[in-house]
């Protein structure tokens, strides 16, 4: 079996990859097993929609909740809060 692990972080990022989930929502029973994760760093409190049916979206199997940027946090101690997060 395959596992695909799908990280999104900004909303810009989850409408883009919306078809990639779609195509793996599709071959579900295929061998293909995949989830989601959040890496909360998008500032945006509505990002919400795009996971409860704005775009049809399961909800993230995970957030990691690294925060945004423009609160304090630095590109790099975000990218060590993600891989952390999926460790």
């Amino acid at each position: 079996m395959k596992r695909i692990a799908i990280v999104l972080g900004t909303r810009p990022e989850v409408i883009k990859m919306s078809p990639v989930v779609g195509t793996c929502r599709s071959r579900k029973g295929t061998g293909l097993d995949y989830f989601m994760s959040r890496t909360g760093q998008d500032c945006s409190c509505d990002i919400g929609w795009v996971f409860s049916g704005g775009l049809g979206l399961p909800d993230a199997r995970y957030n990691l909740d690294v925060g945004a940027g423009a609160w304090g946090r630095r590109h790099g101690a975000q990218t060590g809060r993600m891989v952390a997060g999926m460790a």
